[in-house]
């Protein structure tokens, strides 16, 4: 952590327990909310605050968990990228329901989403890996992320010929990876308050609009 990130962590530490959410019937839109909160983990001095954890289940029912980035967010879903061929997207394209935890300790904050997930167009995939650095599109295609892997060795040998393959060219999207989408059907919004009397607020989509309630802790 930077000199300056560490200094706006210590100035942010326990910010939450001051600073409670207003009454469910006065919030109508969770993506703004979610916008306000994104901002400010980013200014937190937090290490990388667009990492969330993802969960998928099999069709019976097994969960499985791993920390993945979010890469855009707006009115239609959360996007983050994968392999195609991994074992979350098996899982997400079998069923396709998912959830996400986002979870900013330094303004202890949590954030949970549950909704439908899909994929996202060919179209936007390639724009976004457009935008990635050269050594994480070699990683794209290098990766039969899941797979059983010999080495670490043969790894890095895939990655060193793929670099030599595509030396002076663009690098193509691969067809095996790509974005998928999470659209909200429930959001939940967590703030950390004293004596473990958090604040929960829950918006649930009905119909096209959002309900909300509070929880108890």
């Amino acid at each position: 952590m930077s000199i300056l990130n560490t200094i706006r962590a210590l100035l942010t530490s326990g910010k939450g327990i001051a600073v409670g959410l207003p009454d469910a019937d006065s919030m109508r839109d969770p993506l703004k909310l979610f916008d306000a909160w994104f901002e400010g983990s980013k200014n937190s001095g937090l290490l990388l605050p667009e990492s969330m954890m993802l969960a998928t289940a099999t069709n019976d029912g097994k969960p499985s968990s791993r920390m993945v980035l979010l890469k855009s967010f707006d009115e239609q879903g959360f996007v983050f990228y994968t392999n195609y061929g991994s074992r979350k997207a098996s899982e997400l394209d079998s069923n396709p329901f998912a959830s996400l935890l986002f979870h900013w300790p330094i303004l202890q904050r949590q954030v949970r989403v549950e909704g439908q997930v899909e994929r996202v167009s060919r179209e936007e995939s390639s724009a976004y890996f457009r935008t990635r650095s050269r050594g994480s599109q070699i990683g794209a295609w290098a990766s039969d992320q899941s797979a059983e892997l010999e080495s670490r060795q043969t790894l890095e040998s895939r990655s060193k010929d793929l670099k030599a393959k595509y030396e002076g060219r663009e690098i193509p999207l691969p067809e095996f990876w790509g974005g998928y989408r999470l659209f909200p059907s429930q959001i939940e919004f967590w703030q950390g308050r004293p004596f473990r009397l958090h604040d929960r607020i829950v918006f649930e989509r009905t119909d096209g609009s959002w309900k909300t309630s509070r929880l108890y802790p």
